[in-house]
């Protein structure tokens, strides 16, 4: 088992998930959805509590694993946080609703539509943090619709954005990795923005507006 693994392992046996988020990734696999793990969900809460503000504790997430994604978000932002969840399939906005009702939050809205056809709509200059789960093909232009959202102090997350790191591979020239190439070299040209990205998931990227 590498360190990697390990570290892994160790977190994963070490963290207790309560009730409702167990529900909620249970819910994600019986859709057969790309959930995020343990350290990609708490770096979520952590993000969303760091840039929430007295004023602002709003945020915006395009996945289809809203349920999970949402508690997490949640997490962060406290009690008085509004989030609004964009994702075309009602199945999974209905399973998110039950288990956010469940977990005692209401501050949320969905937009049932798919993320690049309503994002335009929403007000620029307005969200603390937008969270990303969107087909490659559909990153770059993804990126240009959430940074106009976010407020300076906000933060952009890409979540399973880099092909577990074969973005490297210049061999794949694939219309899903030239896009995801596209994405990440998109975002380090920004000059608004500070960027991580870490090994979590397929690939995060984090990107801090200044």
């Amino acid at each position: 088992m590498s360190v990697t693994e390990e570290l892994v392992r160790y977190i994963e046996q070490t963290t207790v998930d309560d009730d409702f988020h167990v529900r909620a990734r249970n819910d994600a696999r019986e859709f057969g959805l790309s959930a995020p793990d343990i350290s990609s969900g708490q770096l979520l809460s952590l993000l969303a509590a760091l840039v929430a503000t007295d004023s602002n504790r709003s945020g915006v997430a395009a996945t289809p694993a809203a349920g999970i994604v949402g508690l997490y978000l949640f997490d962060g932002l406290g009690p008085d946080g509004h989030l609004t969840f964009i994702d075309p399939e009602h199945e999974h906005q209905n399973q998110a609703k039950d288990v956010f009702r469940a977990a005692g939050h209401s501050h949320y809205r969905f937009l049932p539509s798919r993320p690049l056809e309503v994002m335009g709509r929403l007000a620029p200059d307005s969200y603390r943090i937008v969270v990303g789960d969107v087909p490659a093909l559909d990153l770059p232009t993804f990126i240009d619709e959430a940074w106009p959202l976010l407020q300076s102090g906000g933060v952009l997350v890409l979540l399973d954005a880099l092909f577990d790191g074969l973005l490297g591979d210049e061999t794949r020239t694939d219309r899903e990795f030239v896009s995801a190439r596209e994405a990440d070299e998109k975002l380090r040209s920004f000059e608004d923005a500070l960027i991580t990205r870490l090994p979590l998931g397929a690939g995060a990227i984090i990107a801090f507006k200044k």
